[in-house]
């Protein structure tokens, strides 16, 4: 009897193995629109490739995406208005430091700037003072960051 049970267990065992779902090449064509059809996780991805909800965005500089958050200097507004959220702006130097990246809360786009002299970046009203961590517009300071 126990010998007749291990046999039936066994040829069970084997036979639900054997059970992998056929498919014929039609059925695989559908499955795989599918998963090209499926969005990634974590959500939209802009023109350069970055993930959007992750906080990705495209660097000229660092021709990749980043989150400019942790990778870049923090400057905050100069004029803070109450009861309005902080929204900073930021700066990525380039590698041999003659370029910097200026990240605007306003601009889908960067601003490129070139270095001009011991760390001063300059282009038309922009002006960069790393030694100060300060941000001008037409002459006047409109960032700063925290300087140590």
């Amino acid at each position: 009897m126990k010998k007749l049970a291990f046999i039936v267990m066994s040829l069970f065992t084997l036979t639900a193995c054997n059970n992998a779902p056929k498919h014929n090449e039609s059925e695989k064509v559908a499955d795989q629109s599918k998963k090209e059809e499926t969005p990634s996780i974590g959500g939209s991805k802009d023109e350069h490739g970055c993930l959007v909800a992750a906080g990705q965005t495209w660097s000229e500089i660092k021709q990749g995406c980043i989150q400019v958050f942790n990778v870049g200097l923090r400057l905050n507004p100069t004029e803070k208005k109450e009861g309005e959220a902080v929204i900073s702006a930021f700066v990525i130097v380039s590698n041999d430091q003659s370029k910097l990246e200026l990240f605007l809360p306003d601009n889908k786009n960067t601003i490129i700037l070139d270095k001009v002299e011991n760390d001063i970046y300059r282009k038309d009203s922009y002006k960069y003072d790393a030694k100060k961590s300060a941000l001008y517009k037409n002459n006047t300071i409109k960032y700063k960051g925290d300087v140590e």
